[in-house]
């Protein structure tokens, strides 16, 4: 799959915002700074079709965008940052549950760690909640080019091992800056939006 056509639809804080459910849609979680809008930017071709914030944990909204006019990226707020309240946090926590649960036309969702560092308990926390709504099975690891390539394989098997994931989920490693993986990732959003997750 090529994106030839991508742009900001919505910015919603409630689902009454939400844009109508009649494409299939894809979203993008992950801790806040691992690195969605620079994927985005990436996967699109566009270099400011998503904002990188300065300020990690500072957006709070689900951003659609409409992709080549047959399915959206649904960017979600990022979580785990340390300066959130726990109000935010609840809200959070409340918000994409709501998420989860009401929005039939979401197909995948697909999970963003930083490949330099050890999954979180945060981010067990959400892979678990994901498997909960039958939405798991993608995980992405962003900023490849910051590690070599045997740490690469140490990082990959250390994601595997605290995430618990199983011999049916994907693992797919992603450089933005260096511009690679990104067709392995697009190729498994396609399989999600047919729900061939499988047959990739």
């Amino acid at each position: 799959m090529k994106i030839v056509r991508s742009e900001l639809e919505l910015v919603a804080v409630k689902p009454s915002q939400y844009p109508p459910a009649d494409l299939p849609e894809i979203a993008f979680v992950g801790r806040s700074n691992v690195g969605k809008s620079s994927l985005l930017n990436y996967l699109t071709g566009r270099k400011n079709l998503a904002r990188v914030s300065g300020s990690p944990g500072k957006t709070r909204t689900i951003n659609f965008y409409r992709i080549n006019d047959s399915f959206r990226i649904d960017d979600l707020p990022g979580y785990g940052y340390a300066k959130v309240s726990r109000n935010v946090t609840k809200d959070w926590d409340a918000m994409m549950a709501g998420f989860f649960e009401n929005r039939k036309n979401l197909k995948r969702v697909i999970q963003l760690v930083d490949i330099r560092h050890e999954p979180t308990a945060q981010d067990k926390e959400m892979y678990d909640f994901l498997r909960g709504y039958g939405l798991s099975g993608v995980v992405c690891a962003t900023k490849a080019d910051k590690v070599s390539g045997n740490q690469r394989q140490k990082s990959i098997s250390a994601i595997k091992k605290k995430l618990e994931l199983t011999a049916d989920d994907r693992i797919v490693t992603v450089s933005a800056l260096k511009r690679q993986g990104g067709d392995e990732l697009l190729a498994l959003i396609e399989a999600g939006i047919n729900d061939q997750l499988e047959l990739v």
